[in-house]
């Protein structure tokens, strides 16, 4: 069983990981060259379209897609999936205009018959006591991603298209009861059964709550890494931005390969949500003054912190491999780089106002969505199938 996880589960989600990390190092670059924003400081708002389109497609075919799992097999799915993600994101790199751009990236989308699939996969080949080890090597394919995808597209960005442009100047935790439910003995009428199984519809609203939030600030975070000091960002280059994602999925990728087993099973996946949850609000929160730094204190700080950010995030969104789930989840990831592009954008225009200038409110704002999240996995709303 464990072999069969390790040569075809990982490689089928690290290559998911690809086109959607991948992206968030050059993306800023990317709708700059292509000249649909009029201004510097409206590229965040068409960044965000080019970020959520994704989602959409995968939001209009992940059930679609888990009923083929089911009726035809999960490895017909996997390939077919596979084989789209190759074609369409060497059409997506080769995109002359902003239409084009948007249009391949919606259909990487559709054809993202990926995750819910494999994660199904995950659950079928271990039994249930293994199933927390399971997940977790699941999702340290997601790390691998992390690592390769960013690099990929930061180190690799300025060596194409920009080379000729110089002048112009990216819930186990919370979705135990989905798992729950998943192995349970399905109803006559499953359809109107799951809908009122208000475990399962309370993990799967947590889960798309804090999909939306993560979303929302890997494009916050990528866009404004890459804006200009005078827009209150980085002025970070395509490597640069590569390079920190790229550390921060090998810290995700050694905690958990070492410790997430060992701390979910001694504190529970809900509680690791809370506690996730908790330390993101004052990271969140210093993104801004960091931004104030300079030199080797900013990198340093800035990597610890965007590692310490993305390891928290996976804890709180790994293990949802229901169709309902998936299509929630990409409804919220579609939103969520729309958000953030917008939020950037708006910050840099807003730079000299007394009231959470600048990246101050794109982060404020972040943390909000981050609290709403932390509430909501308190009962009365979350709550878990009781034991038999």
């Amino acid at each position: 069983m464990a072999s069969n996880c390790g040569t075809f589960v990982i490689p089928s989600k690290d290559l998911r990981t690809l086109p959607v990390q991948s992206l968030y190092a050059y993306l800023y670059f990317m709708i700059r060259d292509l000249k649909i924003a009029k201004e510097e400081a409206e590229i965040g708002y068409y960044a965000g379209f080019v970020g959520g389109v994704y989602m959409v497609g995968r939001a209009l075919l992940s059930i679609p897609w888990g009923i083929m799992a089911d009726r035809y097999g999960r490895k017909p799915v996997l390939i077919i999936g596979t084989g789209a993600m190759l074609v369409l994101n060497i059409l997506f790199g080769l995109s002359t205009n902003f239409w084009m751009a948007i249009s391949t990236r919606f259909l990487l989308g559709c054809f993202n018959s990926i995750l819910g699939t494999v994660k199904a996969y995950a659950t079928e080949l271990f039994t249930e006591e293994y199933q927390s080890a399971g997940l977790s090597t699941v999702s340290q394919a997601w790390g691998i991603g992390m690592i390769v995808g960013p690099s990929v597209g930061g180190f690799l960005a300025q060596e194409t298209l920009h080379t000729h442009n110089r002048n112009n100047k990216s819930n186990r935790d919370s979705i135990e009861a989905l798992e729950t439910a998943n192995h349970e003995e399905k109803p006559k009428n499953s359809k109107l059964s799951l809908l009122k199984n208000w475990p399962l519809m309370s993990s799967i609203t947590l889960y798309c709550i804090f999909c939306f939030h993560d979303m929302a600030y890997a494009e916050s975070f990528s866009l404004w890494a890459e804006s200009p000091r005078k827009l209150g960002g980085l002025d970070y280059t395509t490597e640069d931005v590569g390079k920190v994602l790229a550390i921060s999925g090998l810290g995700l990728l050694v905690f958990q390969a070492f410790l997430f087993p060992y701390v979910e099973k001694l504190i529970g996946p809900v509680l690791v949500a809370r506690i996730g949850g908790v330390i993101s609000i004052p990271l969140l929160a210093s993104y801004p003054f960091i931004a104030a730094l300079s030199g080797v204190t900013l990198w340093l700080l800035l990597n610890f912190a965007c590692l310490l950010k993305n390891t928290i995030a996976e804890q709180e969104n790994r293990g949802a491999a229901n169709g309902i789930a998936m299509t929630g989840a990409s409804i919220a990831s579609a939103a969520g780089p729309v958000l953030g592009g917008a939020l950037v954008s708006w910050a840099g225009n807003r730079s000299d106002t007394t009231i959470l200038p600048g990246s101050q409110m794109t982060f404020f704002i972040l943390n909000v969505i981050e609290v709403i999240g932390v509430l909501l996995t308190f009962e009365p709303f979350l709550t878990t199938p009781k034991a038999k």
